[in-house]
């Protein structure tokens, strides 16, 4: 039965089948082959209930849906304003204030592609306007996006925690740290790259001159209700007081007073097209996670999990060689498969292998998200650059070779991260 679950599934990926549809013949079909097996077709109709039913669910729509009311708010212009002021002077300032405008604007959407498409749209025209080489711009962008579904709250995140039952209030603690390395990291070659190449002072010098006569106070009057979301969120959950599912709800209310009321940027009208962007974005998500969960439980019934631990086991004696192989094959799975399924179906299937290893299910969780971030920006499927390329002007395969380097600073913190446990388990 293992051998036609892996037939169903390779064969269904292959012939371009939607994956939900491939996840479903793959679960379904141990119990069409031999009836009395437990996880038959009424097994699998429950799970699936059983999969969507779940308070912790509802907190991923929350989130998309406050994160398209804070990009509908124009927020990452305001954010961006103060870093750029803050930074413009030194050497690389600029492409450095569009890295932590990633980082915070991250913490609001909790998207990949919306941090890209948002964060992207407003700076990459500036950048070119300073004299940055457009692929430069759309790469910078392309790879910090992945910075949204490190800092929390991350729709990733969330996926792992119904995938493995790992606490999501831990897990948008844990994303903490690493969230900042990673953005150090990139910081690091991008004040490299704008000291060997140079740049066009005088239009920076522009640029910044007009914010600095805008005035610090005034600025960060006018960003102030949007740096303040970050710190809401997680000062609701590091403090306990709240639950991951309330915070959403809080932010969803946030989002629309800032946005609708503080700024009036957003009109009231306009909230119900966002909900249905909201829930169109949801339904495939939410209906991925109903199915991968029975998709979960019927790899349990056949001891796959185990399988492959003990195949890696066997085969690789070190925890080092271990991790390597992980995060090589994650990689690996991150170039050619959404962030979503991929968390869901393979975080069951080395659960087992970490427990082996004593590592912690956070941790895993860490390590996970951080590779398919990665994917988010890897060529030939990076869908960030695919987001990014339009709006630089530059074809997504320009941009995926323009974002090498910044792709191996990303590798430097993931080694970190994954064999530095403290990283992402110091603050829980």
């Amino acid at each position: 039965m293992i051998a036609a679950v892996v037939i169903v599934f390779v064969v269904g990926i292959l012939l371009g089948f939607p994956l939900v549809l491939t996840l479903v013949g793959a679960t379904a079909i141990p119990g069409i082959i031999e009836p009395t097996f437990p996880g038959n077709i009424q097994f699998v109709l429950r799970s699936v209930i059983g999969g969507g039913d779940s308070t912790s669910i509802l907190a991923a729509p929350l989130f998309i849906l406050s994160g398209i009311i804070m990009a509908k708010g124009g927020i990452s212009e305001k954010i961006f304003n103060v870093f750029a002021y803050a930074l413009g002077k030194v050497r690389g300032g600029i492409p450095c204030a569009v890295i932590v405008t990633c980082l915070f604007y991250g913490a609001i959407s909790g998207s990949g592609t919306a941090t890209c498409a948002a964060v992207g749209a407003m700076t990459i025209p500036v950048l070119l306007s300073l004299g940055y080489e457009k692929e430069f711009s759309g790469a910078l962008v392309a790879t910090s996006a992945g910075l949204g579904v490190i800092i929390p709250p991350s729709i990733p995140f969330i996926m792992y925690g119904m995938a493995t039952g790992a606490n999501i209030g831990q897990m948008f603690v844990a994303g903490i740290i690493p969230g900042f390395l990673i953005a150090g990291c990139l910081m690091l070659y991008t004040v490299y790259y704008c000291v060997r190449h140079g740049e066009d002072r005088a239009r920076i010098d522009e640029k910044v001159s007009q914010l600095k006569k805008v005035g610090l106070l005034p600025l960060l009057k006018e960003s102030f209700w949007a740096l303040l979301t970050p710190v809401i969120l997680l000062g609701g959950i590091y403090s306990g007081v709240i639950t991951t599912t309330e915070v959403a709800c809080v932010s969803v209310i946030y989002a629309l007073v800032v946005s609708v009321f503080v700024y009036k940027s957003v009109a009231i009208s306009g909230i119900y097209t966002m909900m249905v962007e909201a829930c169109k974005a949801m339904a495939p998500i939410a209906l991925m996670m109903a199915v991968a969960t029975a998709f979960g439980r019927i790899l349990t019934m056949l001891q796959i999990p185990n399988v492959l631990a003990q195949f890696i086991t066997d085969n690789f004696k070190s925890k080092v060689a271990i991790l390597l192989v992980i995060n090589v094959a994650l990689l690996l799975i991150g170039m050619v498969m959404d962030t979503g399924p991929a968390l869901l179906i393979l975080a069951p299937m080395l659960l087992p292998l970490a427990t082996q290893l004593n590592i912690n299910t956070v941790h895993l969780g860490i390590i996970m998200v951080v590779n398919m971030a990665v994917g988010f920006v890897t060529p030939p499927f990076g869908v960030t650059l695919f987001v990014a390329s339009p709006i630089c002007g530059a074809s997504p395969m320009r941009l995926g070779k323009k974002a090498v380097p910044f792709i191996g600073m990303f590798l430097i913190a993931l080694m970190l991260i994954t064999f530095i446990p403290q990283l992402s388990q110091c603050l829980l």
